[in-house]
């Protein structure tokens, strides 16, 4: 794979500055076909995921290539479910898929089901055996592969390659009847057993399957392969630009020769065409892997916010629109990279920096009380929800003699560069007053518990007096005590301590686990926040951006870190 680093500030420039987006090389070959006599009228687009798993990040790029091209041509776009394999698909993913695909801001023209072409299918596969150009093979799946031979050796003939095609008939009948035992049969396509491509020797076709459908029920006893299905669908549904990720690439000559095996055929002949997938650092997009992680515990479920999953990506807070930029900024390619985490993380800072609130929040806390405040009052402040969109107005931040601020922001005793809280050193509180630190209470292990300030009364931001207007270098956040709503926080790190933890064949993934990915830590935000709903977004400031997560009860809030403000980790492993 061919490392990818993205110019962050090129592409940020080049959206900001209104540029218009260079065709994609699919766009490229729509445009040829237009212009060498297809009919715009014909186009039609489909994106068509197995509903055995939930959608990852990779699939966000292939949702946007296809509905985007829809858009742009004003064709119409199928979601088709490739379910042919019942023993791993359920209908809680055909529910998450759609869900996810509407959450993303798209809407397909037809709903469809490799399964609704089940009959066709068997007809067509039938037909293929009348022709002399399919075969029953009755040897087990470990005899037909030791057949297949290497790229740089032919494979041999499987013992039934030459059955009658009478008997080829019956026995196919008698597989879809349910007269033979799992294992015991498979249809192969009779192709060419020499071929420098190992998929045009013989691939199977269709297999024994005695499993319940979650649309068929038991109405089939076998099931069709992926190459026997995809093609097909296509041609049933007139899809003319069938678009799969690069690994499909060696499959398009057996997508080819189904098509021509089927001929003459009345419908638009569909085109499959290859685009590289999205890889991303310091996670895995394999499906396979990723119901390894859920299987195994390692990951709360499908949607835990360190997956790649669009609902775990939901869930740590990422928004329809940071993740169509990210895919936009990483384009199209012909070739597999890696795109680097980075981009998606600039990606939602970018969003959330304009369109969430702003919140104080308090992840450490420690004690701070105000010697000078009067005791028992309590003071309602100002403070803007966000600076990027002044129209909002502002909110009220409750102000007492007790507050919580964070403990890493105060120092016994510090050096100049420590621009926060110290003894004897004067910082702004956020929307508040100016205060100095005069003493402090420690436990008897030595450990600060209690931290004792004075504060300025002519100074609170905003007043227009000239105390407010006063300069001292640090300003905290920090929370009224009595005021502050207890909160449970969880703090995501990479969930790989590696940036490609699959790359090495021999290794296990698994063992790249970064073991510390999760913290779980209680902590104070202020009262605006009480009624927050699922999924909404805040900046808690000088932190980070967070989002409430769908565990939140009326009692406890329960808030997912989904960025900090600036690119730490990048720093961190320079």
């Amino acid at each position: 794979m061919i490392p990818y680093k993205a110019s962050i500030h090129y592409l940020c420039s080049k959206q900001k500055k209104g540029m218009e987006r260079p065709l994609h090389f699919i766009e490229h070959i729509i445009e040829e076909d237009l212009t060498t006599g297809f009919s715009r009228e014909n186009l039609r687009f489909r994106f068509p995921p197995e509903p055995n798993g939930h959608l990852h990040i990779g699939h966000v790029k292939a949702i946007c290539l296809n509905f985007n091209l829809g858009k742009r041509y004003n064709a119409p776009v199928n979601l088709r479910f490739d379910d042919t394999n019942p023993a791993k698909e359920e209908q809680q993913y055909v529910d998450a898929i759609k869900e996810n695909i509407q959450w993303l801001g798209y809407n397909w023209d037809k709903e469809c089901y490799a399964s609704d072409y089940f009959d066709q299918l068997y007809l067509w596969a039938q037909y293929l055996i009348s022709k002399g150009l399919a075969y029953v093979d009755s040897q087990d799946s470990a005899a037909i592969a030791s057949q297949k031979g290497t790229p740089t050796t032919p494979g041999r003939n499987s013992p039934f390659r030459d059955r009658s095609i009478e008997e080829n008939s019956i026995l196919f009948s008698e597989m879809k009847n349910g007269k033979h035992s799992e294992g015991s049969h498979v249809l192969r396509a009779k192709i060419d057993m020499a071929s420098s491509n190992l998929l045009l020797r013989d691939p199977v076709l269709y297999r024994i399957l005695y499993k319940t459908h979650h649309r068929t029920a038991d109405t089939w006893s076998i099931y069709p392969l992926y190459d026997w299905t995809h093609g097909e669908s296509d041609y049933i549904e007139h899809i003319s630009h069938s678009l799969c990720t690069l690994e499909f690439k060696p499959h398009r000559d057996l997508y080819e020769w189904f098509l021509d095996a089927l001929s003459p055929l009345n419908n638009l002949r569909p085109k499959q065409r290859e685009f590289a997938r999205m890889n991303l650092s310091y996670t895995v997009t394999s499906k396979r892997k990723l119901m390894e992680l859920v299987s195994a515990n390692h990951v709360s479920g499908w949607d835990d916010p360190r997956l790649p999953t669009i609902s775990g990506l939901r869930r740590r807070g990422y928004t329809p629109a940071s993740l169509l930029n990210f895919v936009d900024s990483a384009g199209v390619a012909k070739r597999d990279n890696v795109i680097d985490m980075s981009l998606l993380e600039h990606s939602i800072r970018e969003d959330l920096n304009v369109n969430s609130p702003r919140v104080m929040a308090v992840l450490n806390p420690i004690k701070l009380t105000i010697s000078n405040y009067p005791d028992g009052q309590e003071e309602f402040l100002e403070g803007e929800i966000n600076p990027e969109q002044l129209d909002l107005g502002t909110r009220k931040i409750p102000f007492s003699k007790n507050i919580f601020i964070e403990r890493d922001d105060f120092r016994e005793s510090a050096n100049k560069k420590f621009f926060r809280l110290t003894l004897e050193k004067e910082v702004r509180l956020k929307n508040a007053y100016i205060i100095k630190g005069e003493s402090v209470i420690k436990d008897k292990d030595g450990n600060i518990t209690e931290i004792f300030c004075t504060y300025d009364p002519d100074s609170k931001s905003g007043s227009g007096s000239e105390a407010s207007m006063r300069k001292v270098k640090g300003t905290l956040h920090w929370v009224s005590q009595q005021h502050a709503l207890r909160a449970e926080v969880r703090l995501y790190d990479r969930l790989f301590q590696v940036s490609s933890p699959d790359q090495d064949k021999l290794v296990d993934f698994k063992s790249h686990l970064n073991l510390g990915s999760l913290s779980t830590i209680t902590a104070f935000v202020e009262p605006s926040l009480k009624g927050a709903k699922d999924y909404e977004n805040y900046q808690f400031q000088r932190l980070g951006y967070f989002v409430v997560d769908p565990d939140s009860t009326l009692e406890l809030l329960v808030f997912n870190k989904t960025v900090g403000l600036r690119d730490t980790w990048s720093k961190q492993n320079q």
